[in-house]
């Protein structure tokens, strides 16, 4: 603790610090709490003038930077300045949205995302970040004096499916903008920092690990609870609690002693471990003061079976003041959507939840179920939330506790390991900043969890942030429209994606040049006075591999004749297995040679071992010996039939070890090309020379570093100007469809494709260019564009059906069309475009008609029982989106641009028409 007098001048020399900064001063003033140190830093950074990358916690604070953005943009007098704050998720924009409104009123605070447009123009506007994307291709009036972007949630730079769109967004703002990056904490900030400057200038790095909140970390096992570790210092040791590790190691004894218990997953016939009752867990929280608690549970049914599970335990975590607050203010929310539709929806059984303290949260849910069950858990009227990981991306909802059930999780194709840095987001939701004297996260104990393992995902701070950024067709057309062809290929080369690829091709390459100077230097050792060493050597290489390839021949045809000699045994044949520790004299009991594979002959031997033999312990073909009488019904299990058949085997009078004779190496005499070879090497001069084999180590050497320099130099183009060259690929395949001339040029298809936002963007052009949803009912449209975007969570063995009609004409067309672009991509090396899936064909089709919610959501294909709310929700969105571009894409006909809009209504309703923005 600090004396008085220490605090005083602590407090002076701030002052005299921020002396030189009037905005950060006045922006202190309203904040209600003093700056943290890494604030101040980044704040002062910005206030200079610089670009600035903070990497710290979740809940550390890192947003108060990005808000002085927005008041450096709003405190300038005299000038219109601009400040655009983007967020990866709709839900955090509209959160940060109110947040801005209640700070700067909202006629100085706009919001742009996919669903809403309020005030565009006003000098504060929260968008997604492929809204900002998109106005910087369009060169929108908008960005006129832009002066700050801040870039919440930067890291999402990695995500493979968006995470391109923001190193688009990083590299084509105007120089004047100050970029404002805000990360979570990532291991190679130094590496992101140095990028930034690159294609940004001045960036001032400022990286936190301290967390305001101190996280205590703990395992539930059974019904006790354990600190993972035993102090600070253990916890920077990785040293679990001893106390831990003997109750964790004294509970696996005993259930390994337990009758029926299969370690792992269960087996057959095997128990499988059960954890403690999720109602327990919440009731051991309640008990020790830990609500309220995030449950992490990586399963949507998962999350729902568990609040379904407090419920029938009569858990009740609210008092009656609570209960009435809460449905007071579900009620409002909903008041929009039809009660047809909310009873469909479960509305009755989620509000009982709700009214306990109990929700769930995960991407299945109606988005107006996710806002009300964030709302509540944020005023501390929800007590519990079952959630997937999805909770943890940037959604504003800490808690006092954090509990993970598991530590693996379903990535959309098998099931793996949390890593380190998804086991640091998601506990990072623990402690509530200026609530919580400190947050806690609980490991739920079973069989196959280490606590070591445990207290190494809670230690490791080794998360690099890696890019995703790959050429996409409009992005491709949107460069060369906006810079031409030459200066879009220099601009891909300065993303993050090539300067990491560029990084570790400088590593190689070193490495490269470094093995060439070795590689001369054991060229002086191999120098001889007889002659060239080199030519002498290459006889011998020569020599090597004509002697290796005639023995791969011999084996291949010695393997041959092997199975070919044990499809023509028989039962009752003896044979002599030549090699392997079942070698001896054998009688076949079963020849093997039914199926497709290679014969695996049945067989006992001399020695009353009966099992199957393979090609592979025979070296030579098998030779029928003799031949005994096996009894009908022979069964080789008997230890008896096995003695009294092997007797018989002994009495053929055979001997088991003859014919081990040594084969020639020769055959039928030595091959003509490697007899040359040997003479030409014995008539070189070097073959005389006495210190011929010391010469020849130093050869050899030499030989295996040029072979490996070789084949990093290969590493080396493969890396360097990669995506330039899947650039030129893309820019290639659209020259030859007419989206771009020869010269380089955008055509008029061109400039379509580059306003076509999504993931099949070149499948959509096409379908418009080629008039395949010319002509459809409105209903039908939405139906037949649902094609390009749907993406089913789980791959089905067989095609959904589609309305009979012109629907399914149009879907076979976009399929057609898929598969020639398929194909053309094949031919050059890409992978852009998805398969349609006509999963969602039925649902949308049914909703645009005007069909009841209960239908449509019954009509999903290759579901377990019902589509989700919130994914049906989700894809009609992403319909509706599409059908606005359509509707004002430059090469839609006038009919097919009326129904679209036409199309947009009729899908726009219902729980569709709800708008979280209020």
């Amino acid at each position: 603790m600090s004396s008085p007098a220490e605090r005083y001048a602590a407090a002076r020399r701030r002052a005299e610090e921020s002396s030189g900064f009037p905005a950060l001063d006045d922006f202190a003033l309203d904040l209600g709490f003093d700056l943290d140190d890494f604030q101040r830093e980044a704040c002062e950074a910005l206030e200079r003038g610089s670009g600035v990358l903070v990497c710290a916690p979740t809940g550390a604070g890192k947003t108060v930077v990005g808000e002085f953005a927005v008041h450096l943009a709003l405190s300038t007098p005299g000038l219109r300045r601009k400040c655009f704050y983007t967020t990866p998720i709709k839900a955090l924009s509209n959160q940060k949205y109110h947040d801005l409104v209640e700070r700067y009123g909202a006629e100085r605070v706009g919001l742009l995302t996919g669903d809403n447009a309020i005030n565009g123009d006003a000098p504060v506007v929260v968008m997604t970040t492929e809204v900002l994307r998109n106005m910087l291709y369009a060169g929108s009036s908008t960005l006129e004096g832009l002066a700050y972007v801040v870039m919440d949630e930067v890291h999402y730079l990695a995500d493979r499916f968006r995470g391109a769109v923001w190193e688009e967004v990083i590299i084509h703002l105007p120089a004047s903008v100050t970029l404002v990056s805000l990360s979570a904490t990532v291991s190679n900030a130094e590496e992101f920092a140095d990028w930034l400057v690159t294609v940004r200038g001045e960036t001032a790095v400022v990286v936190s690990e301290h967390r305001p909140v101190p996280l205590w970390q703990h395992m539930l096992v059974g019904r006790r609870m354990f600190d993972l570790f035993h102090d600070a210092d253990a916890a920077r040791k990785h040293d679990v609690h001893p106390e831990l590790l003997r109750y964790s190691r004294e509970q696996l004894r005993r259930l390994e002693m337990t009758d029926g218990y299969t370690p792992g997953r269960g087996g057959r016939g095997g128990r499988r471990w059960r954890g403690p009752l999720r109602a327990d867990i919440v009731e051991r929280l309640d008990r020790e003061g830990l609500l309220p608690a995030i449950l992490f549970i990586f399963s949507r049914a998962g999350c729902d079976a568990a609040v379904q599970q407090c419920l029938h335990a009569g858990l009740r975590l609210t008092t009656p003041d609570e209960r009435a607050e809460i449905r007071r203010v579900a009620e409002a929310r909903m008041a929009a959507i039809p009660g047809g539709d909310l009873q469909v929806l479960g509305y009755w059984e989620w509000l009982d939840g709700l009214e306990r303290g109990l929700a769930a949260h995960h991407a299945g849910l109606l988005p107006a179920f996710k806002e009300v069950v964030e709302e509540l858990f944020v005023r501390g009227l929800v007590k519990a939330v079952f959630a997937t990981e999805t909770l943890a991306l940037g959604i504003n909802m800490p808690a006092r506790c954090v509990v993970l059930e598991r530590l693996v999780k379903f990535n959309g194709e098998a099931h793996v390991d949390l890593t380190p840095g998804e086991y640091t987001q998601l506990t990072g939701r623990a402690g509530r900043r200026g609530i919580d004297v400190e947050g806690h996260a609980v490991v739920v104990w079973a069989p196959e969890v280490d606590p070591r393992h445990v207290a190494g995902l809670a230690s490791t701070r080794t998360y690099p942030l890696k890019s995703s950024f790959r050429p996409s067709y409009n992005m491709a057309a949107n460069l060369v429209g906006t810079v031409g062809a030459a200066p879009a290929r220099e601009l891909l080369e300065s993303s993050f994606a090539q300067f990491q690829a560029d990084r570790s091709v400088v590593g190689l390459a070193r490495q490269v040049q470094r093995n060439a100077e070795t590689i001369e230097a054991y060229g002086n050792e191999v120098r001889c006075h007889q002659g060239d060493f080199d030519e002498y050597f290459a006889l011998r290489v020569a020599i090597a591999d004509r002697e290796r390839a005639l023995a791969r021949q011999g084996s291949s045809q010695r393997r041959a004749e092997a199975i070919r000699s044990l499809e023509r045994l028989r039962v009752g044949d003896v044979v002599r297995v030549p090699s392997g520790r079942r070698s001896g004299l054998a009688v076949v009991l079963d020849p093997g040679v039914g199926g497709f594979g290679e014969p695996r002959p049945l067989v006992l031997t001399q020695d009353r071992w009966a099992g199957r033999v393979t090609p592979a312990d025979f070296t030579a073909p098998a030779e029928v010996l003799a031949r005994v009488r096996v009894p009908k019904h022979f069964n080789h299990r008997s230890p008896a039939a096995r003695r009294d058949l092997a007797a018989q085997v002994t009495a053929t009078g055979l001997d088991r070890n003859a014919g081990r004779r040594s084969r020639s190496k020769g055959g039928n005499g030595e091959d003509h090309e490697l007899a040359l070879l040997r003479v030409e090497l014995r008539q070189h001069p070097c073959h005389a020379c006495p210190e011929r084999e010391e010469h020849a180590r130093w050869a050899e050497r030499r030989h295996r570093l040029r072979r490996d320099n070789e084949q990093l130099r290969e590493k080396v183009a493969g890396r360097t100007g990669s995506l330039a060259r899947t650039f030129d690929n893309v820019c290639d395949l659209l020259t030859s469809r007419g989206y771009l001339t020869p010269a380089g040029e955008v055509t008029d298809a061109g400039r379509m494709l580059a306003r076509i936002w999504t993931e099949a963007d070149l499948l959509v052009a096409e379908c418009l260019r080629r008039g395949v949803w010319d002509g459809l009912p409105a209903a039908d449209l939405a139906a037949a564009v649902s094609v390009v975007l749907y993406e089913a969570r789980r791959e089905g063995d067989e095609r959904a059906s589609v309305p009979r009609g012109q629907i399914s004409d149009a879907v076979d067309a976009t399929i057609k069309i898929w598969a020639e672009l398929e194909a053309d991509e094949a031919s050059r090396g890409l992978d852009l475009t998805r398969e349609p899936d006509l999963g969602f064909v039925w649902p949308v089709y049914r909703w645009a008609r005007g069909e009841d919610l209960a239908k449509v959501l019954a009509s999903g294909h290759n579901l377990d029982g019902e589509m989700p709310a919130g994914d049906f929700v989700r894809w009609a969105r992403q319909v509706v989106d599409l059908l606005g571009q359509i509707a004002e894409a430059a090469s839609s006909s006038s009919q097919l641009r009326e129904t679209a809009r036409a199309a947009m209504g009729a899908v726009n309703r219902g729980v569709l028409a709800y708008n979280a923005v209020s």
